[in-house]
Parts: structure tokens; C-alpha cells; sequence
């Protein structure tokens, strides 16, 4: 089976079968989204969702985040991964949203990159949900879904390197929702450790299926 074939295959199921999918971060905005998707990184959605409500409550707008300090913003996370970096982060983009941008979410990947706490993924995240743009965010289910299903070759070994494949190969008006589609494929069916290989519709053109379960329960 070709490159192109399998895509077709992939993304034709998920088009059938998942024709809406959605981030499973709870947000009313861009701000609100963006706080989330900082918080996320090496944490669950629905530790975040917990935490978010009463964060925001108390700083419900880039200006009022900007006021705060890291040591204000600490008590509110504290229940999350890397609490301590990750307040100083949102001090920081506060201000920086206030200073920079007029108190608004940029809608490009190069601005958004200048704010503390957001990387590439985080700002792909935004101009994909928010913003509805052509972006790939590839977090570790992303990365670790595409190359077992063999949509990028081994040696896109890096999350620039698969994004870049995974923007050749799916159609510009599909990208959007094949991000979610391979994070929640990875989140729910090809998890890291247990993979659900017995129940997936895909192992018919799945090179990790092919190469490691099919023939190991043939031998």
C-alpha cells in the first residue's frame, strides 16, 4: 500500500466515522483556551478542566492576568504538572497579551510563539481551534499515531519533522479536524503502553499492526 492510499484510507474512515471532533479542553474564548492549552502540557485535559474554572474566575481577561503574580496564580494550579513554571508562565503572558497585543489572542503561529509558555504545538492548538487555520499541533499522541500507522516515514523523528509530512499528505480543509482525529485515535484506541489493536478499524493499513502484533500472534 502506497503513502497516499493509506491516508486515503485513514481519513475516509475518520470523515464517516468522526465527522465533528472537538479538543476536550473546556473554553468560552481564545484567552480561556489558550490558558488551558499552557497548563495542559504533561497533563491530562480532565486535570485541567478542574483546575481552569477557578482560575479564570479570578483572572477572566489578559488584563487581569497581567496584574498577577506567579506566587497569586500558584495556589490555583498547584494540582498540576510543573505548578511552579507553569505560574510564572501565565504571569508572563498576561503581560504579555496586554503589552504586546492589546489584551488579544494573536492568530498567527509566529506571534503567538513570543508569548511565554507557548511553543509550536500550543500555538498550532490556537490558530487550528480558534482561529480554524490549516495548523498541525503534534503532542506525543499525534506523534506516536502517525508513525505507527505509517502516515510518516521512520525517519521523521522529531514532532517539526511529522507535522511537515502530515501538512503534505492531508488536504488543507481536513487539517484542522485530523488533529483532533489523531489525538483522540492515540488518546483512546493507541495508547502508548496497551494499544487496542483487537477493536481498531484500522489495522488494515496499520505498519505498527503489521509489523509487531499480526506477526507476533502468528509466531
Amino acid at each position: 500500500m502506497t503513502r497516499p492510499q493509506r491516508y486515503s484510507f485513514v481519513l475516509q474512515y475518520f470523515e464517516q466515522n468522526h465527522p465533528a471532533p472537538e479538543t476536550e479542553l473546556v473554553y468560552a474564548d481564545a484567552y480561556g483556551l489558550l490558558v488551558a492549552v499552557v497548563l495542559s502540557a504533561q497533563c491530562t485535559d480532565k486535570r485541567i478542566n478542574m483546575v481552569t474554572p477557578a482560575l479564570l474566575a479570578a483572572y477572566p481577561t489578559p488584563a487581569h492576568l497581567a496584574t498577577a503574580t506567579s506566587e497569586e496564580i500558584f495556589p490555583y494550579i498547584r494540582s498540576i504538572s510543573y505548578p511552579n513554571n507553569k505560574a510564572k508562565h501565565l504571569a508572563g503572558l498576561g503581560k504579555a497579551l496586554v503589552e504586546s497585543f492589546g489584551g488579544q489572542v494573536p492568530d498567527t503561529v509566529e506571534a503567538l510563539q513570543t508569548l511565554p509558555g507557548v511553543g509550536r504545538k500550543t500555538a498550532n492548538v490556537i490558530v487550528s481551534v480558534v482561529y480554524n487555520q490549516p495548523a498541525m499541533a503534534v503532542d506525543t499522541h499525534v506523534y506516536r499515531v502517525s508513525r505507527r500507522l505509517g502516515l510518516v516515514p521512520k525517519t521523521a523523528t522529531t514532532p517539526l519533522a511529522v507535522e511537515k509530512v502530515l501538512m503534505r499528505h492531508i488536504p488543507t480543509a481536513l487539517v484542522p479536524r485530523a488533529h483532533h482525529w489523531l489525538i483522540l485515535h492515540g488518546r483512546y484506541v493507541c495508547m502508548a503502553q496497551r494499544p487496542q489493536c483487537a477493536t481498531c478499524a484500522l489495522t488494515e493499513v496499520c505498519t505498527y499492526y503489521a509489523t509487531s502484533i499480526k506477526i507476533k500472534s502468528k509466531a
